[in-house]
């Protein structure tokens, strides 16, 4: 996957807003198993009848890129057998050119990886889903220079060159920084998508956005020093940097399913919150090659996102708040970037607390 983490977190919103309106060798130690959820208990005291094991039943799960940290959870729950236990047959669609938000709101994926202004652009423009899970609780992304430029806060990006992703969100999100720090927030733009961190990092371009756990690391283990300042210090709202959608059809048809999935992927987030090292191995494990091109970055993502909290609170992985959707996709509305259906701006905030649900989390 390369540098490739910050073009998944923002490409998703773009791609279904246009679509919508329109129509590191990881340690190899032994590490805590995934344990079957309750719901696949044959029982739960001595005398008491055995619960019947429910049907299987096939999940398809849309990526939104190549296998990475941010999937981690779902590899650790299907090495260690947990869907198997809660009869789930989860499919992994590798990432194509059809966004998950797409594949998700026709049906041809149950659910898929998304962000939350992926999910706030698919759902305003009439998309049949809803997330129902945070699988990183807080915004994962930053401003990044040189750092051995004369670059040292954000107002001094004024008149500078952005690489950027061609993505409607980044300028906003980059100028109400700016202007936090007494800027006026004009900058030029270069469209290069994941070239951006490279002419960054040559000098061509004096800043772009990185995804903290993946080029931030790869930036490090390649000697290259960046310099970041991170939206939330400079009055961003928080943002759920990465979720997983599910069809709102589906869920309303096979809760039972819905529930029995997501009670095996919050156990397969919980071990990667407690176990990076040893969730590492087994996303490695469980994609072979994919890694081979910086076989250490797995394992320094995932020791990166469980050290600074990224998977959430223990004991309450993946849930989700009704001020942190609101917060944060209200700036998107704030700043005209929502449509409806009819592919026009929308005109009256949504309601931002029927985007997600913590109904299916265990």
């Amino acid at each position: 996957m390369q540098s490739a983490k910050l073009f998944v977190a923002l490409a998703v919103g773009v791609v279904l807003a246009s679509a919508c309106s329109a129509a590191s060798s990881p340690s190899t130690a032994a590490s805590p198993t995934v344990q079957p959820s309750a719901t696949s208990a044959q029982g739960s005291s001595a005398g008491a009848s055995p619960t019947p094991r429910p049907e299987t039943a096939t999940v398809r799960l849309a990526l939104d890129w190549t296998p990475n940290t941010n999937h981690i959870g779902f590899y650790v729950a299907q090495q260690d057998g947990a869907y198997a236990a809660d009869a789930i047959d989860l499919k992994f669609l590798p990432y194509a050119s059809t966004s998950p938000e797409i594949l998700v709101s026709s049906g041809a994926a149950e659910c898929g990886i998304s962000t939350q202004e992926g999910a706030t652009f698919a759902i305003a423009a009439g998309a049949k889903e809803r997330s129902v899970m945070a699988i990183l609780a807080h915004t994962a992304t930053s401003i990044a220079v040189r750092d051995d430029g004369a670059i040292t806060r954000p107002r001094q990006l004024d008149g500078k060159l952005y690489a950027g992703f061609g993505l409607p969100q980044e300028v906003p999100e980059l100028q109400s920084v700016i202007r936090a720090d007494g800027g006026r927030g004009g900058f030029r733009t270069a469209t290069l998508d994941t070239s951006a961190y490279e002419a960054l990092y040559d000098g061509k371009a004096d800043f772009t956005i990185i995804f903290n756990a993946w080029e931030g690391i790869e930036a490090q283990e390649r000697k290259v020093k960046l310099r970041t300042f991170a939206f939330t210090d400079f009055g961003m709202p928080d943002s759920y940097a990465v979720v997983l959608v599910c069809n709102d059809d589906w869920l309303a048809a096979h809760g039972d399913v819905a529930k029995r999935f997501l009670a095996a992927t919050t156990a397969g987030f919980e071990a990667a919150a407690t176990d990076p090292d040893g969730s590492a191995a087994k996303l490695v494990a469980a994609n072979p090659g994919v890694f081979d091109a910086n076989p250490a970055l797995p394992l320094d993502s995932a020791r990166y996102l469980a050290a600074n909290g990224l998977y959430g609170t223990a004991g309450s992985i993946g849930r989700q708040t009704a001020a942190q959707w609101t917060a944060f996709s209200g700036f998107l509305f704030d700043t005209g970037l929502l449509a409806g259906p009819d592919g026009k701006p929308l005109t009256a905030r949504p309601d931002f607390g029927t985007y997600f649900t913590n109904d299916f989390l265990p």
